[in-house]
């Protein structure tokens, strides 16, 4: 069976951690343990949430100065990311399963340049600032900025993904039994000259779960599993009558109307892919990955429920 694991973005930082080398690492070694069963039945894609180091390259980015002359751009910093995680989780993944091929790939993703996500920004993305340092880099740089724990963050447009530009390249990669790493935190976005197909990078933020619903819909996965830190999605959701259903339809997903900031674009992606492809989506607990795909815990998301 062909899985395509979206890792959230706590599985290398959790809340609260220092956010230092050793630990990312032990936090990999963690995914690499987790995964490796699966990995040994099964082909694997792995994509990964990467928000809590493109903050950190931001803070470094202003460390010296508050208001940087050329700041690093959203889109290089992703880049710079996905490198990171992806040399993190091949390197525990290589330990964890010796002789096995691992690569990790920097990947872009293709977007419209007329989607409507570019007239409003709604993603937070980097460090907080103090209001009026906040005010400042907006006038100097044309930021939004918006308020949110802690201060004010900027926040971007967070575009539908089109296309992974390298999917060939990772389904011939998956082919020869490769284990791959890619499309970390949606990928780099582009979008193509309408006549000459020249890419340009813009700075948004594509959610990393709808990529990896379209990366697997386009490598024809059998499986997408989403791995966040709660075993289950909840119905009935910040109610007295909250409930883990062991079983959902994607109406049913659509239906609790999940929070944006949190498990919604977990819920959309894996309905996605299940109308799209008629396949198999499970969320659940990053250290059950073997078990949800068995059945045996997480949240099941088929097209249809079984009669009772």
């Amino acid at each position: 069976m062909r899985i395509v694991v979206a890792l959230g973005g706590n599985a290398l930082l959790h809340r609260g951690e220092p956010p230092e080398a050793d630990v990312q690492r032990a936090n990999a070694v963690r995914v690499a343990t987790a995964l490796a069963l699966l990995a040994h039945e099964h082909e694997l894609v792995i994509t990964h949430g990467d928000a809590a180091q493109v903050g950190l390259l931001a803070a470094e980015n202003t460390a010296d100065d508050p208001e940087p002359s050329a700041p690093c751009p959203l889109d290089l910093r992703g880049a710079r990311t996905q490198g990171l995680v992806g040399s993190l989780l091949a390197c525990a993944l290589h330990d964890a399963m010796p002789g096995r091929r691992v690569a990790a790939l920097v990947t872009h993703t293709l977007v419209r340049g007329d989607d409507p996500a570019f007239d409003r920004a709604t993603t937070f993305v980097g460090q907080a600032y103090p209001r009026d340092p906040a005010r400042s880099l907006a006038r100097r740089y044309g930021w939004h900025m918006a308020q949110d724990i802690g201060g004010w963050r900027r926040v971007v447009p967070s575009p539908d993904p089109e296309r992974i530009l390298e999917t060939e390249t990772v389904s011939t990669l998956v082919d020869a039994g490769t284990l791959v790493v890619c499309a970390g935190d949606g990928g780099v976005p582009v979008v193509a000259d309408p006549v000459t197909g020249a890419l340009r990078r813009v700075e948004a933020a594509v959610d990393k779960d709808l990529t990896a619903a379209l990366l697997a819909e386009d490598l024809k996965a059998d499986f997408l599993l989403v791995l966040t830190d709660v075993p289950n999605i909840y119905a009935d959701y910040a109610t007295p009558h909250r409930r883990p259903p062991l079983d959902a339809t994607p109406a049913d997903l659509r239906g609790a109307h999940y929070p944006a900031a949190s498990m919604g674009p977990k819920a959309e992606a894996a309905a996605r892919f299940v109308e799209r492809t008629g396949g198999l989506a499970a969320i659940g607990a990053l250290d059950a990955a073997y078990d949800i795909v068995h059945g045996r815990s997480g949240t099941l998301v088929r097209p249809d429920l079984p009669e009772s």
